[in-house]
């Protein structure tokens, strides 16, 4: 009887969401193009993480992570979040990252990696701030 219970439930929720209004009308369409609404001239990422093997993703990750965490801590730093300060090259953060970190170990890079999200944590609502000021977050 318990089987039969959930079997319709399942089933009622099943139509439910596949019979919702808009469900067939939605065309989601998953892009790797990315295209922004705030300072849409960013650089792009360096080649080099744009095609690193999957087994060494964790190192693009890190990089962003630099590139995230120096970016924001500017911003509070100077107080100003025009486009070129938000998102500039890539340089800064590559250049931290073949530096310190290039010959480490995955488990390292992943610590590191985390330090970083901290540090861009602790900076963000200042820069989302001075950034919803300036229009651009």
């Amino acid at each position: 009887m318990r089987q039969a219970g959930c079997t319709l439930v399942l089933t009622a929720l099943v139509l439910g969401l596949t019979s919702a209004p808009g469900f067939a009308e939605r065309n989601l369409v998953p892009t790797l193009e990315r295209s922004f609404t705030v300072c849409p001239e960013r650089p792009a990422e360096p080649v080099w993480m744009q095609e690193i093997p999957l087994r060494q993703a964790y190192q693009r990750v890190l990089v962003q992570d630099i590139y995230r965490a120096q970016n924001l801590e500017r911003v509070v730093e100077i107080g100003n979040c025009d486009c070129a300060t938000r998102f500039p090259s890539w340089d800064a953060a590559e250049a931290v990252f073949r530096e310190s970190y290039a010959n480490n170990e995955r488990w390292e890079l992943l610590q590191v990696s985390d330090a970083y999200n901290r540090r861009a944590n602790a900076a963000r609502i200042a820069a989302k701030a001075i950034c919803d000021a300036a229009g651009n977050w």
